[in-house]
């Protein structure tokens, strides 16, 4: 039934992925937006228990995959390659950072630059600290780097690695589901793969979606500081339709054309938002507080990469930590893919050091040019800028640029970064579930790819519709989840493949359990020997 609907439609897709992701996704839509307030309440209970429940399960496993890729690199299995021995990048360092750095967390750094720091410097989570002190600045860099540092990018990094890996060095689709081939076999072409896949696109639809919201919200602010334009919900949806309009356009236009493109524009722009900030505000503070916050961040990383919060239940964890988590696990999907796609070439040593060090580096320094420039202002009384954050986050970057010379000029810069940013972000996720969606030997529609771009706006729409940043931050903790065990077979399955590649042995020999054959033989020893009298009792 399927595939006759598919060739009704037009379509070349893998319909048991595409439709029920489809489905899944317009059914969400179809019961938010009549029954808002009980989608919300929903999500919000749900959120709650994992929160209150599992919430060390997503600290653990985080920090243990950031140990397990730091080891992969060092290991004997860093010079493994992501394809053949011979193969050698696809584009140089500088075009493959910007790319990086643009379908990752550009939207995010944009939104949360100016307001995370602030928030913990006015309210710190740590027992002890007073609000507005020195040690409050300096606790407020360090959790703002462990949210978008290296954890973060572990997130990204292991699913990249892993698509990259059985990609382009065992020919598998390009899909996540091809992970788990050295668990499941075959089975990953039928019904367990595809459950794999539709899990992975319904993760990229709705963590792409909430970045949108994030992002109109604050580009809704920008608007109205600059123009005077009405903070509502009928200017979120307008704008999100606008938004979509050009990231549909985009993605249309292909890898090469239309995201590369942008990519390249927007890092230019945003670093030239940043020099202005460097420039224009406290440099030598600036400057300074870099290199002490390096050295913060190193030195608490450990504690705090372990820190559950078990003898202080403020919820502040729920509220920061764990929906960062949870947000980032639920991109890993599409930015998986997207790092992949891009990393062809690259040995196993180089991809981790790039894909973990170098976006990380850069967050350094915009959190220490936009964090460390408002935690001045705000010291100085300048500007009340901690009670705007508390009231809305998104004015945020908009309220700190007040208190520079030229504002209205940055801060219409910023709009600019923030709307390709949002383009950037959606365009790429559409190419990436256009792919989850359809076999390697099947052209890429430009139907099917706008489809999927509309699909993300609606999705951010109704979310912002259905209860706003909270809706937004509830539904992402809650499904995160499931993408978050993924994750650890993930990092199984690919120590397993490149255990048995290093070897000499091949998938298949792997699939087949003959890459080991010390442990085959081992375990065939074990089942000739063992003998279990009659005379037992088994109960």
């Amino acid at each position: 039934m399927l595939e006759r609907l598919q060739r009704r439609l037009g379509l070349q897709t893998i319909p048991g992925v595409f439709f029920t992701s489809a489905g899944i996704a317009a059914l969400f839509v179809a019961l938010a937006v009549p029954f808002d307030e009980a989608v919300a309440n929903s999500f919000g209970l749900l959120t709650g228990w994992v929160a209150r429940n599992l919430g060390w399960f997503y600290i653990l496993a985080v920090s243990a995959l950031l140990v397990f890729l730091l080891g992969l690199a060092v290991s004997r299995y860093g010079d493994i390659r992501l394809g053949a021995d011979d193969s050698r990048p696809d584009y140089s360092n500088l075009t493959w950072f910007t790319m990086l750095f643009a379908a990752g967390i550009g939207t995010i750094l944009m939104f949360w630059g100016v307001a995370e720091p602030i928030s913990h410097f006015s309210n710190p989570p740590f027992d002890g600290v007073q609000a507005g002190s020195e040690q409050a600045a300096s606790d407020a860099m360090t959790i703002a780097l462990y949210h978008f540092g290296l954890h973060t990018w572990t997130i990204f990094a292991l699913p990249g690695l892993a698509i990259g890996y059985f990609a382009y060095r065992h020919n598998l689709p390009m899909r996540i589901s091809s992970l788990f081939y050295p668990i499941l076999g075959d089975r990953v072409f039928g019904p367990w793969g595809w459950a794999v896949d539709v899990i992975a696109v319904l993760g990229t639809l709705f963590g792409v979606a909430t970045s949108l919201g994030l992002g109109t919200l604050q580009l809704n602010s920008g608007l109205n500081y600059l123009f005077g334009t009405p903070s509502s919900g009928l200017v979120q949806v307008v704008l999100i339709a606008i938004i979509t309009s050009i990231a549909a356009t985009s993605v249309a236009l292909g890898l090469d054309k239309g995201v590369r493109r942008l990519s390249q524009l927007n890092i230019l722009l945003a670093m030239a938002l940043l020099v202005f900030v460097f420039v224009a505000g406290p440099t030598v503070f600036i400057a300074e507080g870099m290199v002490q916050s390096v050295g913060d961040y190193l030195d608490a990383l450990p504690w705090l990469a372990f820190w559950t919060e078990t003898y202080k239940e403020t919820g502040w964890q729920r509220q920061w930590t764990l929906f960062y988590w949870a947000w980032t696990i639920s991109w890993a999907p599409y930015v998986g893919i997207f790092i992949a796609r891009i990393s062809r070439g690259r040995t196993i040593r180089e991809f981790v050091a790039g894909v973990l060090f170098a976006p990380t580096a850069f967050t350094l320094v915009w959190f220490g040019v936009f964090g460390l420039s408002a935690i001045n202002v705000e010291m100085s009384g300048e500007i009340a800028l901690a009670e705007q954050v508390r009231l809305d986050p998104s004015v945020a970057i908009f309220a700190f640029l007040e208190a520079l010379p030229f504002s209205g000029v940055a801060s219409a810069l910023s709009v600019a970064i923030i709307v390709v940013f949002f383009t950037t972000s959606s365009d790429s996720a559409s190419l990436v579930i256009d792919m989850l969606t359809r076999r390697d030997d099947q052209p890429s529609l430009v139907r099917q790819r706008i489809f999927w771009a509309v699909a993300q706006g609606v999705i951010a729409s109704t979310l912002l519709l259905a209860g706003g940043l909270d809706a937004l931050q509830n539904v992402i903790t809650s499904l995160g989840l499931p993408f978050c065990i993924l994750l650890i077979f993930m990092a199984v399955a690919l120590f397993r493949a490149l255990r048995a590649d290093y070897r000499g042995y091949s998938m298949n020999e792997l699939v087949h359990g003959r890459a080991f054959p010390e442990v085959e033989a081992a375990t065939e020893s074990r089942q000739e020997n063992e003998y279990v009298p009659e005379t037992v009792d088994r109960h």
